[in-house]
């Protein structure tokens, strides 16, 4: 089963019993399927640009660019609706009307003559991006239940040590009591957040 997904400072969607879940299928949201690794070797003069997408284009922009061979990523989460009383798990985008691709002036100008595009955004610090980029779609991965942070909060920045997230980077925040773990991308300050330890992690000076 699939991770229930809320969003910081709104209560949960209460749960039912039903006798089915379909899933609907998850499409492709990155490419090449290393993009994000550490070995990935990006095209020459390559760079990492945020996509703001036009409304409700996320999807579309993503699946035009893998059938154009554009390096892309679109993290998406798992989200629950109920459709005549059936509850139905589908895939949509973590952050509403931005995509990130990894590319040159060509490749660029392929994206923009989509349609879909609103404009890019330069990445000053392509490390870091890189960096987030990766340990949000480790987190996503996991299947850990999520919260998602459309504000992100100041907290210790810390590192995992130990569990399923290790390696990850972080800040910690306290919530009712517990610690969670907020994985963000700081250019657009939003990400998602799960609980965690404090054994399980280090800090970052």
């Amino acid at each position: 089963m699939r991770p229930q997904i809320t969003i910081a400072g709104e209560a949960p969607l209460p749960r039912y019993n039903v006798v089915a879940m379909p899933i609907l299928p998850r499409e492709v949201n990155i490419f090449p399927e290393d993009l994000l690794e550490a070995s990935y070797v990006a095209a020459d003069e390559a760079r990492w640009l945020v996509v703001h997408t036009k409304p409700r284009q996320e999807k579309s922009l993503a699946r035009d660019a893998v059938a154009r061979s554009v390096p892309c990523y679109l993290p998406l989460v798992p989200k629950q609706s109920r459709p005549r009383g059936r509850t139905i798990t589908s895939f949509s985008p973590l952050f509403a009307g931005y995509m990130f691709a990894c590319v040159d002036a060509e490749q660029r100008l392929t994206l923009l003559q989509t349609n879909r595009v609103s404009r890019t955004v330069d990445v000053e610090d392509q490390e870091l991006l890189t960096t987030q980029l990766r340990d949000l779609e480790k987190l996503i991965a996991v299947d850990a239940p999520l919260t998602i942070e459309r504000k992100l909060q100041p907290g210790r920045a810390v590192r995992v040590k130990s569990g399923p997230f290790e390696g990850i980077e972080g800040t910690i925040v306290a919530r009712k009591g517990r610690d969670r773990l907020v994985v963000a991308v700081t250019l657009l300050q939003q990400g998602v957040s799960v609980e965690i330890g404090d054994f399980q992690v280090e800090p970052i000076y």
